[in-house]
């Protein structure tokens, strides 16, 4: 269990402070998943889950709302995979919303050999073969952003915060009291938390390790004690995946 500190947080933002913290900000969506947790082949984001709505036209049409309000150009960053980079592309299209839209792809990894830990290919042309290769996953999000050139190109635009998060949570939107709480301090990451409730007893939870405050998630969990880690009274929160990173740390 670790202590949490809610920090004072104004609810009340005027419209020019509101301006101004979106003026900084710029929205990264992970979405290099396939959709075959629910038996489709393409990206989850082209999923329809409202109407003929997909995860990628909420997102355009929520944004394009908040720039609207506040009279902002908040760009919108898709981090793909060799598997959605094309189908995104053709679904934005698609949606027509008045939003600056930028994309960078994610490495791609050989698969490796479980007898020889060799790259998985039996000649040169295999090299080119998608099979032979995986999407290592959110973890390389921060490294392929930095490499795709966007990072450095909005920080010299005046951005100064990029806002993170799965494509698939729409409840995850920029949160202005928590850009502007960003604004007073010199941290360089903020995650969102939330309390646990029985519904996450699966989620990622953050620990004090060592004194560090580290994601724990529940592969990493030994079988022994995963009953431990759902238990939500020592687990207490959540982690949402939502996290605010400044440009300038990276």
């Amino acid at each position: 269990r670790i202590d949490v500190k809610h920090f004072p947080c104004p609810r009340l933002i005027t419209d020019d402070q509101a301006r101004a913290l979106l003026s900084r900000v710029v929205v990264l969506k992970l979405n290099g998943g396939l959709g075959t947790s629910m038996g489709c082949t393409g990206p989850k984001s082209c999923v329809p889950v409202r109407g003929g709505d997909t995860f990628i036209s909420l997102i355009l049409e929520q944004l394009e709302t908040l720039n609207k309000r506040y009279g902002v150009s908040v760009p919108l960053v898709f981090m793909n995979s060799y598997n959605t980079a094309d189908d995104t592309r053709a679904e934005v299209a698609k949606c027509n919303r008045d939003v600056e839209v930028h994309y960078f792809n994610q490495a791609a990894f050989p698969r490796l050999c479980a007898d020889t830990m060799l790259p998985l290919k039996d000649t040169d042309a295999d090299k080119d073969d998608p099979a032979y290769y995986y999407p290592p996953g959110h973890g390389d999000c921060l490294r392929a952003f930095k490499e795709s050139g966007l990072a450095e190109q909005f920080h010299s635009e005046g951005r100064e915060w990029t806002f993170i998060s799965n494509v698939d949570n729409l409840g995850a939107t920029v949160d202005l009291p928590i850009l502007q709480y960003l604004s007073t301090t010199e941290y360089d990451f903020m995650p969102e938390l939330t309390p646990k409730t029985p519904l996450d007893v699966k989620g990622g939870t953050v620990v004090n390790y060592h004194g560090s405050l580290k994601l724990l998630e529940l592969a990493q969990v030994p079988p022994e004690h995963v009953n431990e880690f759902k238990n939500i009274q020592r687990f207490d929160t959540f982690n949402t995946n939502n996290n605010y990173v400044r440009l300038s740390a990276l």
